[in-house]
């Protein structure tokens, strides 16, 4: 029931930011929940795992988001939104598909 809830929010949100002509962005955390204490049963697990971590854009004109991003790929992308363009030395690019 907890992930319904949280999916019917999630749209009525994204549905009012739409209707604003704005962007809606959703991401996650590393993705480990499954495992946040280590083996010993005390000790936090802070690892990264290779769990992939969604990245949703819901926008006009958009038609995705292209595969094997990672976090660099986060700052060009919002840059991207808002038109502006990323330093030449950032090593990240932009996720969006128009």
């Amino acid at each position: 029931a907890a992930v319904e809830t949280v999916d019917a929010c999630l749209g009525r949100v994204i549905d009012a930011i739409r209707s604003k002509g704005g962007v809606a962005l959703v991401t996650a955390d590393h993705g480990n929940a499954e495992s946040m204490i280590d083996s010993d049963g005390k000790t936090p697990f802070t690892a990264h795992t290779t769990t992939s971590v969604p990245f949703i854009v819901v926008a006009d004109g958009l038609h995705g988001v292209r595969d094997g991003g990672g976090l660099a790929d986060v700052a060009p992308t919002l840059l991207q939104l808002i038109r502006v363009e990323a330093p030449e030395e950032w090593t990240g690019r932009s996720l969006l598909v128009y």
